[in-house]
């Protein structure tokens, strides 16, 4: 296990590929993140085909063609943007340029796959909507936290299928590792990252929706500190939401850069799931204080109670079906709706953050 987030990237073989050489091709431009790892992880798993990337820092190249030696090195942008096998650009540029650089991508006419968060402002997803409207291609995004976790897919799993009835409650905690010294200079800058409900807040809301059923939430409170970092007064360290779903449901974050040095693993993430017939805990990356694996679910209702060691069962499904669903036009992986409202929650909730800090 990464003792970084930025630079956690699984790979499974678990489930079979759902497309062979050549059928699905992606290239890859902007390397400022890591996901950009777990993001090619999980496409070339699925059976996608890597064949240009790009980034103009020379040395970023160099180190994705480490990790990715059939990849060639594109020229220039232009040359992936242009290029007729290449269906899809897989992005983790800065946060604030992910927005505008996939609207250039859906003009290019490809699909657009970027590591969260997909925008720092509204007026940038009402820029991609638009962008989507007119080119008919897709803006998808990784949300890893529940995307490339086996606890979460398995709790997605059992949820849907009723384990713990209708959802009434999700809390989620996200503790992460700053890491500061090995942080790019922009990492501090809020209007590149645009602040931690909307960057790291993302996956959070991300999860509200995927584990209630909603469609849509009311933010009732939102706020934001920098508590110990007085020599970044540009980064927020900590941060926490409070929602109503659009079922009813009410749904709890707190996300943080607090993660102290002596936890083996990035983060100590959990949720907490009530339903109506059950409750269900998730603990993503660790358990506490046991060399035993983390990636658990511990589930309780009506007939049971149990524990339900999550590697293995579930893979990582959504790249495939997102692969699918760019060649077909369906939408089995995730909807386009549910990528943009969890966007949209977290920078409505960063806003208001921000407006009670001021």
């Amino acid at each position: 296990m990464a003792k970084t987030g930025y630079d956690y990237a699984p790979s499974s073989k678990t489930l079979p590929p759902v497309v062979g050489p050549g059928e699905f091709t992606f290239s890859v431009a902007g390397l400022d993140h890591g996901h950009i790892f777990g993001q090619t992880n999980g496409l070339l798993d699925a059976g996608a085909t890597l064949k240009y990337v790009f980034d103009p820092d020379p040395d970023k190249v160099a180190n994705f063609l480490e990790r990715y030696p059939d990849a060639t090195e594109a020229e220039s942008l232009e040359q992936i943007l242009d290029d007729d096998d290449t269906l899809c650009v897989a992005s983790a540029s800065i946060p604030c340029d992910r927005g505008p650089f996939g609207v250039k991508v859906l003009k290019a006419g490809k699909h657009y796959f970027t590591d969260k968060s997909p925008f720092t402002t509204l007026s940038q997803l009402e820029d991609a909507k638009a962008a989507v409207a007119a080119s008919g291609k897709r803006y998808m995004v990784y949300f890893s936290e529940r995307l490339h976790n086996e606890s979460s897919m398995r709790a997605t799993e059992l949820i849907q299928e009723g384990a713990i009835g209708k959802v009434l409650q999700v809390i989620n905690l996200a503790p992460h590792r700053l890491s500061k010294d090995a942080r790019p200079g922009w990492f501090f800058e809020k209007d590149k990252y645009g602040g931690i409900l909307t960057d790291i807040g993302s996956h959070q809301f991300e999860q509200f929706l995927a584990f209630t059923g909603a469609t849509d939430g009311t933010v009732n409170f939102a706020r934001v500190e920098n508590f110990t970092a007085p020599d970044k007064p540009g980064l927020e360290d900590f941060g926490e939401a409070s929602l109503t779903m659009s079922t009813g449901a009410s749904c709890y974050c707190r996300i943080d850069w607090l993660t102290p040095d002596g936890l083996r693993v990035w983060g100590d993430g959990r949720v907490f799931v009530v339903g109506t017939e059950g409750t269900m805990e998730i603990r993503k990356y660790i358990s506490l204080a046991r060399q035993e694996p983390a990636n658990k679910l511990f589930l309780v209702n009506g007939e049971e109670e149990k524990e339900i060691d999550c590697d293995g069962s579930t893979g990582f499904p959504f790249f495939g079906e997102m692969i699918l669903d760019l060649i077909s036009g369906t939408e089995n992986a995730m909807t386009q709706e549910h990528i943009f409202k969890a966007a949209e929650l977290s920078m409505v909730a960063q806003e208001m953050a921000d407006r009670g800090r001021a």
